[in-house]
């Protein structure tokens, strides 16, 4: 990072790069290597846990043992790739996942996974401390599964989000400490879309993270996950940006700092994608014109300060597998910011 830092000097000085997202994991997201391709994963496979190397089963043992269960092991329950969470006795109904050493063991890979994060950021921080930018970290969507008690997919991923533990929320804070945005992604998906089977409910995945992000005041930044070029996709991407629509008295409340469209080519340029396509940009700015001045934006960029702490981060071990774990927060589930059900400014 300070390498890039040194050779991209020129374009950091200029105003030229003004994000800079911060890989913390496959495909540059925050999270286990759950579900690969390579291995044989296919949608909507639960994914598996990543932890059975020897060095975090040794991290697990040693953290087991230290509240008194040496006798607790890696779970041997959790199904594979490709299963779904009632093919499981770990995500079924009743599921390890909600006996305390269950508890015990998601809680760990959880934080192992926001420990790593942290520290990663934390690098990142130091290299480019005032630099004129924002870094961003991805969080992964994982939208299959939302639905289902379990999460089995989030949870194998990493994220330990379940009825009553917001681990997006954990999340944010993490990226928060160190001046982040959080980058999120599927901005066009509708939940009317999906395949019921799959308990498949994205609207309610972003809804729940963008909240959890602004609850903790950083930026949300997000891009779309397919080639679409039709109405409906903008629209929706458009009712994402600003979930509150336009405030005719000043900036909006609610909205997103940074989009990425997926993506320039031949399709996108044809003659009437490429005409709604310029019409969704005006949108996304509102109608108003092009401003070349970044100072004049509603939330100008600064130079990046100082993490507030090297490690916030902690590991702390109480009498029982149910206690918090990450002693500066732990966030309960807390109802999302309400959505408008349709965007204010649609591209139709």
């Amino acid at each position: 990072m300070v390498s890039f830092r040194e050779n991209m000097s020129d374009y950091l000085d200029s105003g030229m790069i003004t994000h800079i997202e911060v890989g913390t994991g496959p495909c540059g997201e925050m999270r286990y290597p759950s579900y690969p391709r390579n291995q044989g994963w296919v949608f909507p496979g639960i994914g598996e846990f990543q932890c059975y190397d020897n060095n975090l089963r040794e991290g697990f043992k040693d953290s087991a043992e230290d509240i008194g269960h040496p006798d607790w092991d890696l779970p041997d329950d959790a199904g594979e790739y490709n299963d779904t969470p009632s093919d499981t006795k770990f995500f079924g109904a009743d599921g390890t996942y909600l006996t305390e050493k269950g508890i015990f063991f998601l809680k760990w890979y959880f934080y192992t996974l926001v420990k790593h994060a942290d520290s990663v950021l934390h690098v990142a921080n130091r290299a480019f401390l005032g630099c004129k930018l924002q870094l961003a970290a991805k969080v992964s969507g994982i939208h299959w599964w939302y639905r289902d008690d379990s999460h089995a997919a989030e949870l194998t991923a990493g994220y330990y989000n379940v009825r009553e533990h917001d681990g997006y929320s954990t999340l944010a804070r993490m990226i928060s400490i160190h001046y982040g945005t959080l980058n999120f992604t599927f901005a066009e998906m509708r939940n009317f879309e999906q395949n019921e089977e799959t308990k498949n409910v994205p609207e309610q995945l972003v809804q729940q993270v963008f909240s959890d992000a602004w609850r903790e005041n950083i930026e949300v930044g997000y891009e779309s996950a397919l080639n679409r070029y039709d109405k409906k996709a903008y629209n929706q991407i458009l009712r994402i940006a600003r979930p509150n629509g336009v405030n005719r008295e000043g900036a909006p409340k609610l909205r997103i700092g940074t989009f990425t469209y997926l993506r320039l080519g031949d399709d996108l340029l044809e003659t009437n994608n490429f005409t709604l396509f310029k019409i969704f940009v005006k949108k996304m700015h509102a109608d108003l014109a092009y401003c070349p001045d970044p100072s004049k934006y509603f939330k100008p960029i600064i130079p990046l300060p100082r993490s507030k702490s090297p490690s916030l981060l902690k590991m702390e071990y109480e009498t029982s597998a149910t206690t918090r774990w990450i002693p500066y927060y732990v966030a309960k589930a807390t109802p999302p910011f309400p959505f408008d059900e349709e965007t204010d400014m649609p591209v139709d």
